[in-house]
């Protein structure tokens, strides 16, 4: 999945994440449904600081490199340490609304254990310690 999957919503110069798929191994702050519904990040402080904070933290994750950007959207692919499994990390600024939107899914398989919440669970922790988002 590239953020070439990310296209602009009808009439509106917003832009979507991806849509989960029905299995359990992704969440997205734009998802409608709670099992894969997760808070966007609130940007508390100025946003490009908030959204060069997401990327350095990004960058600071083993094994997670960022292999897209542009100024408001970027992808990021994780792979894990034993099976070399790849999970993507989609992200969206939305300057309109001051948040930050996220999504992180498994590429394969149906279950993840929790492990793309906790990623994203993980980098709202970094952001809110720098004091960049609520």
């Amino acid at each position: 999945m590239t953020l070439s999957t990310i296209n602009p919503v009808n009439s509106a110069s917003k832009k979507i994440l991806p849509l989960c798929r029905d299995s359990p191994n992704c969440v997205s702050s734009q998802a409608q449904d709670a099992k894969h519904f997760i808070e966007p990040f609130k940007i508390s402080d100025d946003r490009d600081k908030a959204w060069q904070a997401l990327k350095e933290a990004i960058n600071n994750q083993n094994r997670m490199v960022i292999t897209h950007e542009t100024a408001d959207t970027l992808h990021a692919e994780a792979t894990s340490l034993i099976f070399q499994f790849v999970d993507d990390i989609n992200v969206i600024i939305d300057t309109d609304t001051n948040v930050i939107h996220i999504r992180s899914a498994s590429r394969t398989g149906h279950s993840d254990f929790g492990v793309n919440r906790k990623r994203v669970e993980a980098l709202r922790l970094q952001l809110q310690k720098a004091h960049m988002i609520d």
